[in-house]
C-alpha cells in the first residue's frame, strides 16, 4: 500500500498530558490507516539550523526539521505571517512586502524539498497543508518527483482582484499549478481559485473538470473541515461537572455568560465585538449586571508589531467598557489572555448561554462547531457567528452577522440572549445533524479520495450557479433568518 507523507509547518508530536485537536487526531487517524510520515518543522529556530530528526510514537513515524534564525525569520514571520497572511484574509492594507522576506520563504520551501527528497518513494500519496508551502509541490517536481502530490489550504482565497495585488502572485499563487488537487474550506474559496486561474492563465479546462497545465490536469475542489461532534459533545459533557468549569459559574452568581475564544489576531474581530458588546449594554441596560461577556484570548506572534498595537487596542477596550459599566460586584468583560485546555473549553461552551464568534474573515472557524457540538440539546446555547466564517456555511441556523456591523451584532446579542427554549432547540438540532454529517473523521477520506480518483470531486461552481459547499438540513434551510 502506498504511504501517506503529510506536511505541515508545525507537526502535532503528541505530548504526554494533551489532548490534540480534532483536525491532529483526524490526521493522525489516516496516518494509522495509511502508514507514513508526518513532516514539518520542529518549531526551533537555531543560528546555523539543526538536525533532521525521527520520532516514532504510538505507530506514527514524525520527521521534524530545525531551521536557522534567520530562515525562520524571513520565511514565518516575513512573507507567511506578514504579506500572505493578511493578503489571503483580504487585508492589503496590513501587508508588508520585501523581496527578501519573499527569498526566505522560497527558500525554506526549497530545504522542506530537500529533505522530503530524501524521504519519498515513487508509490508515496503527499499532503501538503497551508499557506507556507505554495511552492513545496514546484520543487518537489523539479527534483523529478511525480507523486500524487496534494493541498489544502485551511485559510480564506479571496478573488482575483486582491490575490492579484500580493507582487509576485505569478511566480507565488502559480505555483500550485503543480498540485494535483487544490482543497479549500468552502465553495466560494475554491471558485475564487478557479477564476484566479481562467483570469491569469491560458490553461483549459475549467472549475468542474480541473485545468490541464500540460504536465498535469490540476483539480479543485471544497473539503470543509468539521469536529469530532460525538467525542467533543461527550468531552463537554464530563468537563460541565470539573472543579474548574464549576468555579467559573459560581463566580458569576447567577449571571448569564457569554463566551468568546480567540487566538489574538486581527481576523478575529475581537475590537469590533467588543464595540458590539458595549452597544448592547448602552441599548438595554436590562442586562447591565446580569450578563458577563468572558473573552479568551490567548497572544499569537508577539514578535510582529501588528499584533502588539492589537493587544493594547483590545486591552483599552475592555478597560473602557468596564469602566464605564462595570460596578463593585460585576465585571462586564472578563478578558483573558491564557491557553486553557480543550476539555476546559468544552466544559466553559456548554455552560454559556451565547457564543460570539465574529471574525472579519475566516477559512472555516472551529470554534463555531465545537460550540455547537459542546451544547445540552434540552437547553442549548445560541451561537451568533460572522457571515465571513467559513463555518457560517454549514451553521446557517445560528444568528448570521455582519461583523462590521455594530449595531446588527449587538441585536443579535440580545436576540440570543431573549430567545425562546423552542427555537434555541430547533436551530440546535439543525446544526448538530449538519456537523455530524460532515465530522472531522471523514475529512482525511474525502480529500484523499479525490486525489486519488477513488472518489468524485464536488466541483467549486456546479451547473445552475455557484452553491455552498457541504450538506445542510431542510430545517437550517428554513432558518436562515437574520437579526
Amino acid at each position: 500500500m502506498a504511504r501517506l507523507i503529510v506536511v505541515s509547518n508545525r507537526v502535532a508530536v503528541p505530548k504526554s498530558g494533551t489532548h490534540a485537536g480534532g483536525l491532529a487526531i483526524a490526521l493522525r487517524a489516516a496516518l494509522r490507516r495509511n502508514p507514513g510520515i508526518w513532516f514539518g518543522w520542529s518549531g526551533r529556530a537555531t543560528a546555523k539550523g539543526g538536525e533532521t530528526r525521527t520520532v516514532e510514537q504510538d505507530g506514527i513515524t514524525y520527521v521534524v526539521t530545525d531551521l536557522p534564525r534567520e530562515d525562520y525569520q524571513e520565511y514565518y514571520n516575513g512573507f507567511a505571517n506578514r504579506v500572505l497572511w493578511p493578503i489571503l484574509h483580504y487585508r492589503l492594507d496590513l501587508a508588508e512586502f520585501s523581496r527578501r522576506d519573499l527569498s526566505g520563504y522560497l527558500r525554506v520551501n526549497e530545504r522542506f524539498a530537500d529533505e522530503l527528497h530524501k524521504l519519498l518513494r515513487p508509490d508515496d500519496i503527499v499532503w501538503v497543508h497551508d499557506y507556507h508551502f505554495l511552492a513545496l509541490a514546484r520543487a518537489l517536481r523539479e527534483r523529478g518527483h511525480s507523486n500524487k502530490i496534494g493541498f489544502f489550504l485551511h485559510i480564506p482565497f479571496p478573488p482575483s482582484e486582491i490575490v492579484t495585488a500580493l507582487p509576485q502572485h505569478e511566480r507565488i499563487v502559480l505555483a500550485l499549478c503543480h498540485y494535483d488537487l487544490v482543497g479549500f474550506q468552502t465553495v466560494t474559496d475554491a471558485t475564487n481559485f478557479a477564476r484566479y486561474l481562467e483570469s491569469e492563465t491560458a490553461f483549459p479546462g475549467d472549475a468542474e473538470d480541473g485545468f490541464d497545465t500540460g504536465e498535469r490536469r490540476v483539480r479543485v475542489g471544497a473539503f470543509p473541515v468539521g469536529v469530532e461532534t460525538e467525542a467533543f459533545s461527550r468531552l463537554a459533557q464530563r468537563s460541565a461537572e470539573s472543579g474548574f468549569v464549576a468555579s467559573v459559574t459560581a463566580s458569576l452568581s447567577g449571571r448569564a455568560m457569554i463566551i468568546g475564544v480567540d487566538r489574538l489576531d486581527y481576523s478575529k474581530g475581537i475590537e469590533q465585538r467588543m464595540d458590539a458588546f458595549e452597544r448592547f449594554l448602552a441599548e438595554h441596560p436590562e442586562w447591565r449586571n446580569n450578563v458577563t461577556f468572558l473573552q479568551i484570548t490567548p497572544k499569537s506572534r508577539s514578535d510582529i508589531r501588528e499584533y502588539t498595537a492589537m493587544d493594547q487596542l483590545v486591552s483599552a477596550k475592555v478597560g473602557q467598557v468596564n469602566g464605564a459599566y462595570g460596578e463593585a460586584n460585576w465585571t462586564p468583560i472578563r478578558y483573558v489572555n491564557r491557553t486553557h485546555s480543550q476539555a476546559q473549553l468544552a466544559g466553559l461552551y456548554r455552560k454559556a448561554r451565547a457564543a460570539l464568534v465574529t471574525p472579519l474573515r475566516d477559512g472555516m472557524n472551529l470554534v463555531a462547531k465545537e460550540f455547537v457540538a459542546a451544547q445540552d440539546d434540552d437547553d442549548p446555547g445560541v451561537l451568533i457567528l460572522s457571515r465571513f466564517a467559513g463555518a457560517a456555511v454549514e451553521c446557517r441556523p445560528a444568528l448570521l452577522v455582519n461583523p462590521y456591523d455594530t449595531d446588527s451584532v449587538a441585536l443579535a446579542i440580545n436576540r440570543a440572549m431573549s430567545m425562546p427554549l423552542e427555537e434555541r432547540r430547533a436551530r440546535q438540532r439543525a446544526m448538530r445533524q449538519t456537523l455530524l454529517a460532515n465530522d472531522i473523521g471523514q475529512w482525511p477520506g474525502k480529500f484523499l479520495g479525490a486525489l486519488t480518483g477513488r472518489a468524485r470531486i464536488m466541483p467549486p461552481v456546479p451547473a445552475g450557479g455557484l452553491r455552498d459547499a457541504g450538506p445542510v438540513s431542510a430545517v437550517a434551510r428554513q432558518m436562515r433568518s437574520r437579526p
